[in-house]
């Protein structure tokens, strides 16, 4: 099934209006980070209890996704798009306004349904927009995108709670949500999730389901380390004795290192291939970690960009890599599954990682985080005949 295509459309538009929305979404999702030391000082909660905020965010981006890619062929992913933006800013607007811890728990949920649409119709939209083998090199662009909003989000989010509170940043984030899903639907007309003239073109590989589900394990144990670390780093800052808008300042050297790392390890996956340069990656991350634990608070924040790079920069090689394992009618459904695997991880690691950290400490389950980046290494290392075996794309 596709969605009607208008003949004009530009494949460099897509790509901008998805990559901003990108930015958008990603920004919504890790200002959160910023959020979660004012709830627990408000709230009084537990690690295990911040973890369960993150578990009820994910989950319900988890459960969301695989429903947005059959609604957006069925009804427009522009439209399932631009409605799932506006249910952020519902969610957040309700978090603010309530106050309440119960306020905030609704409103991550319905914040989490609404974000659960950009990554599969994204992704879609802009793989349509760019056949064959132009598609990583897109998909790589749109993915940097997203650490564009991380970076600026969530420092703009910890300077508003800090000036006027939490509850107030979250209604100018609302009201931030409100006017991007206005500019999705003013700016965007409708592309084909699938063109079916482009099948001769697209990326070489076609179906091959072991590759795509040993890297779909490769992209979940990258998430765990991702998100469980991204949800313990403002503690941990707070801990070496960072105030808010110094916490907002780390994560954004953070994301600005992960922006440079989709980048970088771009240039490296081509010169290197994906195998070493998803080894690297990962057990760089494990090592940096490790590092970043006992050093004092401004040497913490000039290694932050560092292990952002490194922390991010594998994600790219895997999206991009989708399309190669993956036929072009087929893309829209298991970019969702992709998407709601690292969304579980993300649901399930923070509140398992929060429940070590109340038995242990915050630096002993950071260590355990760190090392699941090095159970990915034999994985990735598995995965290497699939590229052997990759035929040349067609003429």
């Amino acid at each position: 099934m596709t969605v009607a295509v208008t003949p004009s459309v530009s494949p460099r538009r897509t790509l901008t209006v998805c990559g901003g929305a990108h930015a958008l979404h990603d920004g919504f999702t890790d200002l959160l980070n910023v959020l979660y030391p004012l709830l627990q000082a408000q709230f009084g909660l537990t690690y295990a209890a911040i973890g369960a905020l993150k578990t009820v965010y994910s989950s319900a981006m988890a459960v969301g996704q695989i429903p947005s890619g059959k609604l957006a062929l069925r009804f427009g992913g522009v439209k399932v798009l631009a409605i799932g933006t506006t249910l952020i800013a519902v969610g957040y607007g309700l978090a603010g306004l309530t106050g309440s811890l119960y306020g905030v728990v609704v409103g991550l949920l319905l914040a989490g349904l609404g974000g659960s649409t950009q990554h599969p119709i994204g992704s879609s939209l802009v793989s349509a927009a760019y056949s064959g083998l132009r598609s990583r090199t897109a998909l790589g662009t749109y993915n940097f995108t997203g650490d564009l909003g991380k970076v600026a989000l969530p420092a703009f989010f910890a300077l508003i709670a800090a000036s006027l509170g939490w509850q107030q940043a979250l209604i100018v984030i609302a009201a931030l949500a409100v006017l991007g899903a206005g500019v999705i639907l003013a700016s965007l007309k409708p592309v084909p999730l699938h063109n079916k003239g482009d099948e001769g073109k697209a990326t070489a590989g076609q179906d091959r389901p072991c590759a795509y589900w040993l890297l779909f394990a490769i992209h979940i144990a990258d998430d765990l380390v991702r998100t469980g670390f991204l949800i313990f780093l403002p503690f941990l800052l707070r801990d070496k004795g960072a105030d808010l808008p110094t916490i907002g300042l780390g994560l954004s050297l953070l994301f600005a290192g992960g922006a440079t790392g989709k980048l970088v390890m771009g240039w490296v996956g081509e010169k290197l291939g994906v195998v070493p340069s998803v080894i690297l990656t990962e057990a760089a991350t494990t090592a940096l970690i490790l590092l970043l634990l006992p050093l004092s608070l401004p040497f913490a924040l000039v290694l932050l960009p560092l292990v952002g790079l490194m922390l991010n920069g594998t994600s790219s090689v895997l999206y991009g890599t989708v399309p190669e394992f993956v036929s072009a009618e087929k893309r829209t459904h298991a970019f969702a599954i992709f998407y709601t695997g690292g969304s579980v991880a993300g649901a399930t690691g923070p509140f398992l990682a929060g429940l070590l950290g109340d038995a242990t400490s915050l630096q002993f389950a950071l260590v355990v985080v760190a090392c699941i980046a090095l159970t990915t290494v034999p994985m990735v290392w598995a995965l290497r005949p699939a590229f052997r075996s990759t035929p040349a794309p067609s003429a």
